[in-house]
Protein backbone atom coordinates (compact mmCIF):
# COMPACT_ATOMS: atom_id res chain seq x y z
CA UNK A 1 0.00 0.00 0.00
CA UNK A 2 2.85 2.18 1.09
CA UNK A 3 4.36 2.25 -2.75
CA UNK A 4 1.12 3.03 -4.30
CA UNK A 5 -0.11 6.52 -5.17
CA UNK A 6 -3.09 7.71 -3.42
CA UNK A 7 -5.67 7.57 -6.26
CA UNK A 8 -4.79 3.61 -5.94
CA UNK A 9 -4.69 3.20 -2.61
CA UNK A 10 -8.05 5.33 -1.95
CA UNK A 11 -9.37 2.46 -4.81
CA UNK A 12 -8.29 -0.68 -2.97
CA UNK A 13 -9.81 0.85 0.53
CA UNK A 14 -13.33 1.09 -1.18
CA UNK A 15 -12.58 -2.14 -3.16
CA UNK A 16 -11.92 -3.87 0.25
CA UNK A 17 -14.86 -1.96 2.32
CA UNK A 18 -17.58 -2.87 -0.45
CA UNK A 19 -16.07 -6.55 -0.41
CA UNK A 20 -16.81 -6.98 3.02
CA UNK A 21 -20.14 -5.04 3.02
CA UNK A 22 -21.66 -7.81 0.24
CA UNK A 23 -20.59 -10.43 2.96
CA UNK A 24 -16.88 -11.61 2.88
CA UNK A 25 -15.72 -11.82 5.87
CA UNK A 26 -12.58 -9.53 7.60
CA UNK A 27 -10.26 -12.51 7.30
CA UNK A 28 -10.91 -13.38 3.75
CA UNK A 29 -10.60 -9.62 2.55
CA UNK A 30 -7.31 -9.39 4.18
CA UNK A 31 -6.38 -13.04 2.25
CA UNK A 32 -7.95 -11.71 -1.18
CA UNK A 33 -6.29 -8.24 -0.81
CA UNK A 34 -3.38 -8.67 0.87
CA UNK A 35 -4.14 -6.13 3.45
CA UNK A 36 -3.68 -6.63 7.06
CA UNK A 37 -7.16 -7.45 9.19
CA UNK A 38 -6.81 -4.80 11.39
CA UNK A 39 -6.53 -2.29 8.78
CA UNK A 40 -9.38 -3.18 7.34
CA UNK A 41 -10.80 -3.08 10.79
CA UNK A 42 -10.51 0.56 10.88
CA UNK A 43 -10.92 1.28 7.36
CA UNK A 44 -15.23 0.00 8.57
CA UNK A 45 -14.96 2.20 11.32
CA UNK A 46 -13.85 4.90 9.13
CA UNK A 47 -16.67 3.84 6.99
CA UNK A 48 -19.36 4.09 8.98
CA UNK A 49 -18.66 7.07 10.66
CA UNK A 50 -18.12 9.37 7.11
CA UNK A 51 -19.53 6.85 4.74
CA UNK A 52 -17.45 6.74 1.57
CA UNK A 53 -16.02 10.35 1.83
CA UNK A 54 -14.35 8.31 5.13
CA UNK A 55 -12.16 6.74 2.90
CA UNK A 56 -11.05 8.77 0.24
CA UNK A 57 -7.32 10.03 0.06
CA UNK A 58 -6.26 13.10 1.99
CA UNK A 59 -4.17 15.68 0.77
CA UNK A 60 -0.70 14.94 1.43
CA UNK A 61 2.20 17.53 2.66
CA UNK A 62 1.88 20.52 4.74
CA UNK A 63 -2.04 21.59 5.33
CA UNK A 64 -3.12 24.40 4.43
CA UNK A 65 -2.84 27.92 6.60
CA UNK A 66 0.40 25.94 7.61
CA UNK A 67 4.00 27.60 6.60
CA UNK A 68 7.53 28.22 7.46
CA UNK A 69 8.94 31.73 9.17
CA UNK A 70 11.35 33.84 7.34
CA UNK A 71 14.76 34.04 9.00
CA UNK A 72 13.49 37.68 10.17
CA UNK A 73 10.23 36.57 11.58
CA UNK A 74 12.14 33.50 13.29
CA UNK A 75 14.43 36.40 14.76
CA UNK A 76 11.74 38.89 15.68
CA UNK A 77 9.63 36.34 17.21
CA UNK A 78 12.80 34.66 19.40
CA UNK A 79 13.69 38.65 20.43
CA UNK A 80 9.62 38.54 21.67
CA UNK A 81 9.90 35.69 23.89
CA UNK A 82 13.01 36.67 25.47
CA UNK A 83 12.12 40.42 26.52
CA UNK A 84 8.28 40.31 26.65
CA UNK A 85 5.34 38.99 28.46
CA UNK A 86 2.58 36.99 26.77
CA UNK A 87 0.60 39.17 28.91
CA UNK A 88 1.99 42.60 28.02
CA UNK A 89 0.83 41.40 24.19
CA UNK A 90 -2.72 40.62 25.18
CA UNK A 91 -2.15 37.27 24.35
CA UNK A 92 -4.32 35.59 27.04
CA UNK A 93 -1.36 33.39 28.63
CA UNK A 94 0.85 34.42 31.70
CA UNK A 95 3.72 32.06 30.50
CA UNK A 96 5.42 31.54 27.19
CA UNK A 97 4.03 28.04 26.28
CA UNK A 98 4.34 26.59 22.81
CA UNK A 99 0.28 27.74 22.84
CA UNK A 100 1.38 31.27 23.38
CA UNK A 101 4.09 31.54 21.47
CA UNK A 102 1.73 29.82 18.37
CA UNK A 103 -0.93 32.54 18.76
CA UNK A 104 2.04 35.16 18.92
CA UNK A 105 3.25 33.52 15.37
CA UNK A 106 0.27 33.88 13.90
CA UNK A 107 -0.87 37.25 14.99
CA UNK A 108 2.40 38.65 13.52
CA UNK A 109 2.91 36.40 10.74
CA UNK A 110 -0.55 34.93 10.15
CA UNK A 111 0.91 31.54 9.61
CA UNK A 112 0.00 28.95 11.74
CA UNK A 113 1.94 26.27 13.12
CA UNK A 114 1.09 22.52 15.64
CA UNK A 115 2.13 22.56 18.78
CA UNK A 116 5.32 20.51 17.64
CA UNK A 117 6.47 22.54 15.24
CA UNK A 118 6.44 25.46 17.71
CA UNK A 119 8.39 23.45 19.98
CA UNK A 120 10.97 21.96 17.19
CA UNK A 121 11.08 25.92 16.47
CA UNK A 122 11.89 26.99 20.33
CA UNK A 123 14.43 24.35 20.58
CA UNK A 124 15.72 25.42 18.12
CA UNK A 125 16.23 28.83 18.84
CA UNK A 126 17.87 27.92 22.09
CA UNK A 127 14.94 27.50 24.58
CA UNK A 128 13.88 25.06 27.25
CA UNK A 129 11.04 24.83 29.36
CA UNK A 130 11.97 26.28 32.91
CA UNK A 131 10.22 27.30 36.11
CA UNK A 132 10.57 30.89 35.81
CA UNK A 133 11.81 33.45 38.81
CA UNK A 134 8.46 35.79 40.44
CA UNK A 135 9.37 39.32 39.97
CA UNK A 136 7.53 41.80 41.67
CA UNK A 137 5.44 44.77 39.64
CA UNK A 138 6.97 47.25 42.33
CA UNK A 139 10.53 46.56 41.16
CA UNK A 140 12.74 49.72 39.31
CA UNK A 141 14.66 48.43 36.36
CA UNK A 142 16.52 51.63 36.52
CA UNK A 143 17.58 50.67 40.33
CA UNK A 144 18.03 47.57 39.00
CA UNK A 145 20.69 48.71 36.48
CA UNK A 146 22.09 51.03 38.49
CA UNK A 147 22.54 48.55 41.27
CA UNK A 148 24.46 45.99 39.19
CA UNK A 149 26.24 48.84 36.91
CA UNK A 150 27.12 51.30 39.81
CA UNK A 151 26.36 50.65 42.79
CA UNK A 152 27.84 47.38 43.19
CA UNK A 153 30.99 47.29 41.43
CA UNK A 154 31.55 50.72 44.00
CA UNK A 155 31.23 48.41 46.98
CA UNK A 156 33.34 45.77 45.85
CA UNK A 157 35.89 48.16 44.83
CA UNK A 158 35.38 49.71 48.20
CA UNK A 159 35.98 46.75 50.05
CA UNK A 160 38.96 45.61 48.47
CA UNK A 161 40.58 48.93 49.11
CA UNK A 162 39.29 48.43 53.18
CA UNK A 163 40.35 44.57 52.97
CA UNK A 164 36.81 43.99 53.97
CA UNK A 165 34.93 40.86 53.25
CA UNK A 166 31.80 41.07 51.94
CA UNK A 167 28.47 39.30 53.57
CA UNK A 168 25.07 39.11 51.78
CA UNK A 169 22.54 38.31 54.85
CA UNK A 170 19.04 37.42 54.66
CA UNK A 171 15.95 36.53 57.36
CA UNK A 172 13.58 33.32 56.61
CA UNK A 173 10.47 31.55 58.13
CA UNK A 174 9.91 27.92 57.94
CA UNK A 175 6.47 26.56 58.70
CA UNK A 176 5.95 22.63 60.13
CA UNK A 177 3.64 22.45 57.00
CA UNK A 178 6.00 23.04 54.36
CA UNK A 179 6.47 20.48 51.95
CA UNK A 180 9.08 19.78 48.53
CA UNK A 181 9.91 16.89 46.10
CA UNK A 182 8.03 14.44 44.97
CA UNK A 183 7.60 10.50 46.16
CA UNK A 184 6.62 7.57 43.96
CA UNK A 185 3.18 5.98 44.33
CA UNK A 186 1.12 3.52 42.43
CA UNK A 187 -0.53 5.57 39.40
CA UNK A 188 -4.21 7.42 40.65
CA UNK A 189 -2.97 7.11 43.87
CA UNK A 190 -1.69 9.56 45.59
CA UNK A 191 1.28 9.08 48.42
CA UNK A 192 -0.12 9.88 51.94
CA UNK A 193 2.66 11.31 54.01
CA UNK A 194 1.74 11.08 58.08
CA UNK A 195 2.74 14.22 59.72
CA UNK A 196 1.23 16.07 62.90
CA UNK A 197 -1.40 18.32 62.41
CA UNK A 198 -0.46 20.98 64.40
CA UNK A 199 1.62 23.94 62.84
CA UNK A 200 4.94 25.34 63.94
CA UNK A 201 7.47 27.87 62.87
CA UNK A 202 10.71 29.38 63.46
CA UNK A 203 12.78 31.56 61.78
CA UNK A 204 16.62 32.20 60.34
CA UNK A 205 19.29 35.13 59.81
CA UNK A 206 22.29 34.42 57.54
CA UNK A 207 24.75 35.49 55.97
CA UNK A 208 26.97 33.89 52.87
CA UNK A 209 30.58 34.81 51.26
CA UNK A 210 31.53 34.04 47.48
CA UNK A 211 34.49 32.75 49.60
CA UNK A 212 32.03 29.56 50.84
CA UNK A 213 31.86 30.99 54.82
CA UNK A 214 28.41 30.60 55.91
CA UNK A 215 26.87 32.49 59.19
CA UNK A 216 23.55 31.54 61.13
CA UNK A 217 21.16 31.90 64.03
CA UNK A 218 17.87 30.10 64.32
CA UNK A 219 15.32 31.02 66.76
CA UNK A 220 12.07 31.14 67.88
CA UNK A 221 10.74 34.96 68.12
CA UNK A 222 9.62 37.87 66.23
CA UNK A 223 12.53 39.24 64.13
CA UNK A 224 12.75 42.60 65.30
CA UNK A 225 15.49 45.25 66.10
CA UNK A 226 17.03 43.79 69.37
CA UNK A 227 17.31 39.74 67.32
CA UNK A 228 18.93 41.15 64.35
CA UNK A 229 21.50 43.43 67.04
CA UNK A 230 21.82 39.74 68.74
CA UNK A 231 22.90 38.03 65.34
CA UNK A 232 25.73 41.19 64.36
CA UNK A 233 27.34 40.69 67.43
CA UNK A 234 27.60 37.16 66.81
CA UNK A 235 28.64 37.78 63.54
CA UNK A 236 31.53 40.54 64.66
CA UNK A 237 32.37 38.07 66.88
CA UNK A 238 33.31 35.31 64.52
CA UNK A 239 34.55 38.02 61.84
CA UNK A 240 37.72 39.56 62.09
CA UNK A 241 38.03 41.59 59.03
CA UNK A 242 35.69 45.08 58.14
CA UNK A 243 32.48 43.76 57.48
CA UNK A 244 30.61 45.00 54.43
CA UNK A 245 26.81 43.87 54.98
CA UNK A 246 24.15 43.46 52.27
CA UNK A 247 20.98 42.93 53.08
CA UNK A 248 16.95 43.94 51.46
CA UNK A 249 15.39 46.71 52.92
CA UNK A 250 13.20 45.01 55.46
CA UNK A 251 12.10 47.22 58.33
CA UNK A 252 14.52 46.04 60.72
CA UNK A 253 16.87 46.71 58.65
CA UNK A 254 16.14 50.19 58.69
CA UNK A 255 15.32 50.90 62.03
CA UNK A 256 16.33 53.73 64.15
CA UNK A 257 17.56 50.88 67.26
CA UNK A 258 20.07 49.43 64.13
CA UNK A 259 21.23 52.19 62.57
CA UNK A 260 22.22 53.45 66.04
CA UNK A 261 24.11 50.38 66.51
CA UNK A 262 25.73 50.22 63.54
CA UNK A 263 26.67 53.75 63.46
CA UNK A 264 28.46 53.11 66.75
CA UNK A 265 30.91 50.30 65.14
CA UNK A 266 31.47 51.89 62.03
CA UNK A 267 35.32 50.37 62.03
CA UNK A 268 34.03 47.04 62.34
CA UNK A 269 30.54 46.79 60.17
CA UNK A 270 28.59 48.75 57.19
CA UNK A 271 25.68 47.78 56.00
CA UNK A 272 24.16 48.55 52.55
CA UNK A 273 20.64 47.74 50.64
CA UNK A 274 19.68 45.71 48.06
CA UNK A 275 17.21 47.73 45.60
CA UNK A 276 13.59 47.13 46.50
CA UNK A 277 11.67 44.52 45.36
CA UNK A 278 14.67 42.41 44.00
CA UNK A 279 15.30 39.14 46.49
CA UNK A 280 16.43 37.26 43.28
CA UNK A 281 19.63 39.34 43.53
CA UNK A 282 20.54 38.20 47.35
CA UNK A 283 22.99 35.14 47.03
CA UNK A 284 21.80 33.92 50.48
CA UNK A 285 18.16 33.41 49.06
CA UNK A 286 19.35 30.15 47.30
CA UNK A 287 20.56 29.66 50.81
CA UNK A 288 17.07 29.82 51.90
CA UNK A 289 15.46 28.19 48.78
CA UNK A 290 17.95 25.15 50.14
CA UNK A 291 17.19 25.04 53.30
CA UNK A 292 13.40 24.90 52.65
CA UNK A 293 13.56 22.11 50.74
CA UNK A 294 15.98 19.86 52.03
CA UNK A 295 15.86 20.74 55.94
CA UNK A 296 12.25 21.41 56.50
CA UNK A 297 10.51 19.90 53.25
CA UNK A 298 11.33 16.38 53.25
CA UNK A 299 11.49 15.06 56.57
CA UNK A 300 8.40 16.21 58.90
CA UNK A 301 9.52 17.23 62.28
CA UNK A 302 7.03 16.48 65.35
CA UNK A 303 7.30 19.67 67.12
CA UNK A 304 9.39 22.49 66.92
CA UNK A 305 12.44 21.89 68.92
CA UNK A 306 12.39 18.75 66.41
CA UNK A 307 12.52 20.90 63.67
CA UNK A 308 14.91 23.67 65.04
CA UNK A 309 17.73 20.74 65.35
CA UNK A 310 16.84 19.65 61.77
CA UNK A 311 17.82 23.08 60.37
CA UNK A 312 20.80 23.63 63.11
CA UNK A 313 21.88 20.41 61.71
CA UNK A 314 21.36 21.07 58.47
CA UNK A 315 23.04 24.47 58.33
CA UNK A 316 26.03 23.37 60.38
CA UNK A 317 26.61 20.39 57.62
CA UNK A 318 26.42 23.30 54.80
CA UNK A 319 28.92 25.46 57.03
CA UNK A 320 31.60 22.59 56.44
CA UNK A 321 30.88 22.48 52.65
CA UNK A 322 32.42 25.69 51.38
CA UNK A 323 31.97 24.62 47.98
CA UNK A 324 27.82 24.30 48.60
CA UNK A 325 27.63 27.61 49.48
CA UNK A 326 30.18 28.93 47.02
CA UNK A 327 27.59 27.62 44.39
CA UNK A 328 24.87 29.66 45.67
CA UNK A 329 26.34 32.22 43.98
CA UNK A 330 26.32 30.79 40.24
CA UNK A 331 22.78 30.84 39.50
CA UNK A 332 22.47 33.65 36.43
CA UNK A 333 20.40 36.59 38.81
CA UNK A 334 23.43 36.59 41.49
CA UNK A 335 26.57 35.30 39.36
CA UNK A 336 27.56 39.05 39.74
CA UNK A 337 28.60 38.58 43.35
CA UNK A 338 30.64 35.58 42.48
Amino acid sequence: MRVLGSAAQEDIRIRTVKAVLAGMTQVEAASVFGIKRQVIGRWIKRYKEGGIKGLRAKRRGRPRGFGRLKAWQAAQASRTVVHRQPDQLRLGFSLWTREAVGELIFRKFGVRFSLMHVGRYLKRWGFTPQKPLRRAFEQDPEAVRRWLEEEYPAIRRAAMRDAAEIHWGDETGMRSDHQAGRSYGLKGRTPVIDGTGKRFSCSVISTITNRGTLRFMVFKKKFNASVYIKFLKRLLKDVEKLVYLIVDRSSVHKSSEVKKWLESRRNRIRMFFLPSYSPELNPDEMLNNDMKSNSVGRRRARNLDDMMKDVRGYLKGTQKRPDIVRSYFQKDTVRYAA
